[in-house]
């Protein structure tokens, strides 16, 4: 068995290590029992944060910096992935409205925004950007692509004042497209698609990487789902809820569509219903986007043993999380797949998935050591 061939192609351990270290780790545990077995290492995401790092990794690309906007309106610099032989750009909206952008930690879900979004947005559409990826995840916003909208020109009015805050939202009475096509709309075929608005981003396609299925609105919706994740308060919940209504009730009046509903609407504080509207953007599951990328179906048909893993799995692998989707290209090829976790739920159908789940039950600081000892455990029962 010591032609062996492993792919090892799992996701971050949110908070301890990144998809390529945890990879890095599992392939030095099983060199120490399987010295000479073959393996290649494949680090995956879902959408979430890292998803710029392991495409960028994989497809050769250069990080490029930009001046932009934090959530809360704080000067900063964001950086994303650029591949200039494609034109392509690989964004992470967390950048610049997520954790890591926020300037002391301080958080303010109702003032929050996506501004610094649409300007990373416009500096890879400025560098010639044909395709944009954005990878939607980690976010400390809940302003359904306002911020974006604003950053792209959309103008936001209530009677003649112009609204700058969610919660403001409430009196919204008009959207006001880009000035530079104000009184030119291409008016699209009647369909929820909506009118052909001429945005900074008319010659870019959009593709949002999403790591849920919920909707915009309602009891699985952005606000109520995810929001008391970000620091909203009963209170804070039903002024965005009822904002964010009122946005998807007037996009649909003054441009023509309606993706509160769609699938993945509400990944990112509502960001993907935002992209969909003002940017035309397809919603894809990250996991496939970043599949494709890094070409896994390939890697995965020359493999014998398959392993993935990720900080916890539980109930939101099945969602369309790295683990589940590793699982189920592994099964399309009848390969074995082993899962590698920080910790994992005693559910029946997640557990399922797998040929095995390896825990490491111990502390962030042991991760390495960890993955290293369950990989030599993982090559161990292999042999016999």
């Amino acid at each position: 068995m010591t032609n062996m061939r492993f792919l090892i192609a799992p996701d971050k351990f949110k908070g301890s290590l990144s998809a390529l270290q945890v990879a890095e780790n599992i392939a030095l545990g099983l060199r120490d029992t399987m010295p000479d077995a073959e393996i290649e290492t494949a680090p995956v995401a879902d959408g979430g944060e890292g998803t710029a790092e392991v495409i960028c990794s994989s497809r050769g690309g250069e990080w490029v910096r930009c001046s932009a906007h934090g959530p809360l309106g704080d000067p900063i610099e964001a950086c994303y992935a650029w591949f200039e032989e494609r034109a392509s750009a690989v964004i992470e909206m967390s950048e610049a409205a997520g954790l890591r952008a926020l300037k002391n930690g301080a958080r303010d879900v109702l003032r929050a925004n996506t501004f610094g979004v649409g300007e990373m947005l416009l500096d890879a559409a400025r560098r010639g950007a044909r395709e944009i990826i954005v990878g939607l995840g980690g976010s400390v916003t809940n302003d359904a692509g306002f911020g974006i909208a604003r950053a792209l020109g959309f103008r936001f009015v209530a009677g003649k004042k112009e609204l700058t805050d969610v919660p403001s939202l409430l009196q919204l009475t008009q959207i006001v497209s880009p000035p530079q096509i104000a009184g030119a709309v291409v008016p699209g075929p009647e369909s929820k698609e909506g009118r052909l608005v001429q945005t900074p981003l008319q010659h870019t396609t959009i593709v949002g990487a999403v790591d849920v299925k919920n909707p915009l609105l309602g009891k699985h919706g952005a606000t109520r789902t995810f929001g008391p994740q970000k620091g909203a308060t009963p209170e804070q919940i039903e002024i965005l809820e009822r904002a964010l209504t009122r946005l998807a009730d007037v996009i649909e009046r003054d441009l023509g569509c309606d993706f509160r509903e769609t699938p993945g609407a509400g990944a990112a504080g509502g960001l993907g219903f935002g992209l969909k509207s003002f940017c035309h953007a397809e919603l894809k599951r990250g996991f496939d986007v970043v599949a494709a990328a890094v070409g896994l179906e390939h890697k995965i048909r020359s493999a014998d043993i398959v392993i993935t893993g990720e900080g916890s799995l539980d109930r939101q692998t099945l969602e369309g999380k790295t683990p589940a989707g590793v699982a189920r290209l592994g099964h399309k090829f009848r390969k074995r797949v082993f899962a590698v976790v920080g910790r994992a739920d005693q559910n029946l159908e997640v557990r399922g998935m797998f040929d095995g789940v390896y825990e490491l039950a111990g502390s962030i600081a042991e991760a390495r050591e960890l993955l290293r000892t369950r990989a030599r455990e993982l090559a161990q029962a292999l042999k016999h």
